[in-house]
């Protein structure tokens, strides 16, 4: 399994983050935004952090475009979390999709949030090959959520 991950900034992580998650409370959504909630897999607390909920098919995904960062190991551990958007809590089991799996979901996601996040995907864009999709596919954890009220 890949370790590549991207630590975000100071900017991000106390403004951009903090504001996204702010808005996202209040029932706000930027673009598909949701306060992500899972149990942490050594301290079994409740973490959150903001996260883009990606629609294919009529599936929901969570894509993880900075690597494998702390909520994806949380979330192999816990199987699953909450996501919020204002008052509205959808609790969800979460599997985590194969490599060879990922490109569609990839491409899809980069079409969507490539100005947001394409600077992680190391020259990849939702134009790129399968074939550079495949390659970075490892780097990128995606987790299909299925809601379960």
């Amino acid at each position: 399994m890949s370790t590549h991950v991207q630590k975000p900034g100071w900017f991000t992580v106390n403004i951009l983050n903090r504001t996204v998650a702010w808005l996202t409370r209040r029932g706000l959504s930027v673009w598909g935004s949701r306060v992500l909630a899972v149990r942490g897999r050594k301290s079994g607390e409740w973490r959150t952090t903001p996260v883009n909920l990606l629609t294919v098919d009529g599936e929901q995904y969570l894509v993880a475009p900075r690597g494998h960062v702390q909520w994806t190991h949380n979330m192999r551990a816990a199987g699953g979390g909450e996501l919020h958007l204002g008052k509205k809590v959808d609790a969800f089991t979460a599997t985590e999709v194969a490599d060879a799996e990922k490109v569609p979901l990839l491409r899809a996601y980069l079409k969507r949030w490539k100005a947001e996040v394409g600077v992680f995907f190391n020259g990849v864009s939702p134009d790129s090959s399968d074939a550079d999709l495949l390659r970075i596919a490892p780097d990128h954890p995606v987790f299909h959520v299925t809601l379960t009220k």
